[in-house]
């Protein structure tokens, strides 16, 4: 008899080509059609909708029906740090070395799901533990929050839930951990309101603007 959670189920959702292309492309945390999902995965719309399907009967995806078109969306941060750690297994278990995405761009700024990631996730995070903004259980400290209303974030902004409001996330190219949870979706979102940075079109890389990433580091140190 077998025990404990049927990996194998999920590990079978994940490993066709075309669905692991779809599954990727969600990685930007924005929903997205079949018929987008289809052309980014070079398979037809019908084909693609059978590997949705299956997707969201296994919990995988969630769908959500808008006038005439139904989206896709990754259902949940849990579906990111796999897809996430995946990406880090598969790197390491061909060569070369190097690690992560080609593009500059992707290695020094993306998303990862709702959270900064690259070069300048890992330098977010890194600071957040070596200044003691967050606690090594995860929690954020008395000076942590000082810091983070100095760029307008307070805890009461942060919504109720059962999501952990730290979590580390370990980097596909930098493999090193970023932050995520709460805490790394809320400062995305404050750096976005602050222009500091956006999103570049039809590319999971986030962009800071010259200023805003001086603002960046300077809020930092």
């Amino acid at each position: 008899m077998r025990e404990g959670p049927d990996i194998a189920r999920i590990a079978a959702l994940v490993a066709d080509p075309a669905r692991s292309t779809m599954l990727l492309a969600l990685m930007g945390g924005r929903a997205l059609t079949a018929t987008e999902l289809a052309g980014l995965a070079g398979v037809t719309k019908q084909t693609a909708s059978s590997h949705l399907s299956k997707l969201v009967d296994g919990e995988v995806l969630t769908v959500t029906a808008q006038g005439r078109h139904r989206y896709f969306r990754l259902a949940g941060p849990h579906v990111a740090t796999l897809l996430e750690a995946l990406m880090v297994f598969s790197s390491d278990a061909v060569p070369p070395l190097k690690t992560g995405p080609k593009d500059p761009a992707l290695r020094k700024a993306r998303i990862c799901y709702d959270h900064l990631a690259g070069e300048m996730g890992v330098t977010l995070f890194d600071q957040a533990q070596e200044a003691r903004w967050i606690s090594a259980d995860m929690t954020v400290t008395d000076t942590g929050w000082a810091r983070f209303a100095d760029i307008g974030l307070t805890q009461d902004e942060l919504p109720t839930n059962k999501r952990p409001m730290c979590r580390a996330c370990l980097d596909w190219s930098q493999r090193r951990s970023h932050l995520a949870g709460q805490m790394g979706q809320a400062l995305l979102d404050r750096f976005f309101a602050l222009s500091w940075a956006r999103r570049l079109p039809g590319s999971r890389a986030i962009g800071f603007t010259p200023e805003g990433e001086r603002r960046f580091r300077q809020w930092l140190r």
